[in-house]
């Protein structure tokens, strides 16, 4: 197994190269990428639609392709789920990736191309381990296994030639075979449908295998760790896998859950890596271990566009290529991709922390957000605010939401938050005080508003009993895979629902 890791290691660090190259000619990369999906769609039912043949430049392609939602791509995808074909892009699609729902439905599906998984997906995957090979000369990772904690698989009855599951799970059913050797634990338990009994599988299944590295959404890999230490009876997974190295994440904030990994994984050694990475897509890789920032990936087969923030609601809104991007502005994040997705957004929003190379940071969702009183609140504001009060009074969060008061009789509105810990705050109250004080430190739009209480009131905080976000996501039929605790709403919904468990 040394000399097979040492084989593997050697072909990870070869692709950095490439990598510097994009780097490099960063505007280039994406012109061409530009070109090449407008070309190779041109032929389909949408490029006919839009006159792709005649497409030279980005700026024709703005004017011809209005931004795009699920909702408004939904029809063509319909077709493509009963079987049609060379609807939004011409070659085979057989694969849906099933993600968290729109306004509108349950559940989305996003098509996954042949050219999205290998040029996409898999080279993301494939390119994590490169740098963490590159940042990690020493590396033993391949002489065990990773342990994957993914979705579910199901057959889409609606065609019996089409297929949808979890991003997990289409990923986990395509990878090469030889790549199954260095995954645990397998196919049947991997891919179970009902979460509870698979983290139960799992635990057993994986507890004797040498597993030196795990991938997962910190959520539900923290509730699959501590099952694992309940059936051993070991204060930690370093006593069960000694030679656990190397942990790469995604799908929320690493940062609310990092203390309770250091407690399951108490090494300096450890190494955290977090991606962005998305049924539409594969798009940032942390690059450096010291920071949170992600390297923007350009040659994924996407052609990005950057809406910004205060744009979003004008009619026709004008949307920044990569050259035209400015540092620390809020972006939405518009694509166009090898699978199909023509100038769609996605839902994010991100912002430059570096212009050369290109790395980004996640700030939010374009819907998860709390600007009931033009506060504008955002998650990034949040989990700043959480993570000095943690820091300062000794807390450890393990989930939270928050949504507005509304304005009541004579009484200012206000915010709401529902929060558990893994470890409560020495002082509920100066936790409070110092969430607030961070929030108004770092964004004037709140500070205006809490000005003596006179729109915005001090934030109320309740203490959820443990396991609280645990058995409320189990009653929406949302425990694993993708699924991930809303953090901001600007209606009260989710908060209602949870303050009728408390």
């Amino acid at each position: 197994m040394t000399i097979v890791n040492s084989i593997f290691t050697w072909i990870m660090k070869k692709r950095m190269h490439q990598i510097e190259l994009f780097i490099k000619y960063p505007y280039d990369v994406q012109d061409e990428w530009f070109q090449n999906l407008i070309s190779t769609a041109q032929n389909t039912e949408w490029g006919k639609m839009h006159g792709y043949e005649s497409i030279y430049n980005q700026e024709q392609f703005k004017e011809r392709v209005p931004i795009q939602t699920y909702d408004s791509l939904k029809p063509y995808i319909e077709k493509m789920l009963s079987g049609e074909q060379n609807v939004l892009w011409p070659s085979e699609i057989k694969w849906f990736a099933k993600s968290s729902g729109t306004t509108n439905d349950r559940s989305k599906f996003i098509p996954v191309s042949e050219e999205s998984l290998e040029e996409c997906h898999f080279k993301g995957g494939k390119d994590l381990l490169s740098m963490y090979c590159n940042n990690r000369p020493d590396t033993r990772i391949f002489t065990g296994k990773c342990l994957v904690l993914g979705g579910s698989h199901q057959i889409n009855q609606l065609n019996a030639d089409s297929c949808f599951g979890d991003l997990s799970a289409v990923l986990i059913k395509n990878l090469p075979f030889w790549a199954e050797f260095y995954r645990t634990p397998d196919m049947s338990i991997a891919l179970m449908d009902n979460f509870e009994e698979k983290v139960e599988k799992m635990a057993r299944a994986t507890i004797d295998v040498n597993v030196t590295n795990i991938s997962g959404v910190p959520t539900w890999n923290i509730v699959l760790a501590k099952r694992i230490l309940e059936i051993t009876g070991k204060d930690n997974l370093l006593e069960v896998w000694p030679n656990l190295e190397f942990y790469f994440h995604g799908a929320v904030n690493f940062n609310p859950y990092r203390e309770q990994f250091k407690k399951l994984i108490p090494s300096d050694d450890m190494y955290y890596l977090e991606t962005y990475n998305a049924s539409e897509g594969f798009f940032g890789i942390q690059d450096q271990s010291k920071s949170e920032e992600m390297l923007l990936m350009l040659d994924y087969g996407i052609y990005y566009e950057f809406l910004p923030m205060e744009d979003l609601h004008k009619e026709n809104p004008k949307t920044l290529r990569l050259d035209e991007v400015q540092l620390n502005k809020n972006y939405a994040l518009i694509i166009s991709t090898n699978a199909g997705l023509w100038r769609y957004m996605i839902g994010d929003t991100i912002k430059f922390t570096s212009l050369s190379p290109h790395r980004i940071q996640i700030t939010g969702r374009t819907k998860h957000f709390i600007n009931a009183f033009g506060e504008e609140l955002i998650i990034d504001n949040a989990e700043k605010g959480l993570a000095r009060a943690c820091q300062e009074t000794g807390a450890i969060i393990r989930d939270y939401t928050a949504c507005p008061i509304y304005f009541k009789g004579n009484n200012a509105g206000g915010h709401e938050w529902i929060i558990e810990f893994e470890k409560k705050p020495d002082d509920i109250e100066r936790f409070t005080d110092l969430m607030d004080q961070t929030l108004r430190e770092i964004n004037s739009d709140y500070d205006a508003k809490r000005y003596r209480d006179m729109a915005l009131g001090r934030p109320l905080v309740h203490i959820a009993p443990d396991g609280t976000f645990y058995e409320w996501m189990k009653s929406r039929g949302k425990l694993g895979g993708q699924h991930k605790v809303p953090r901001l709403a600007n209606d009260r919904a989710y908060v209602d629902e949870i303050l009728k468990m408390l």
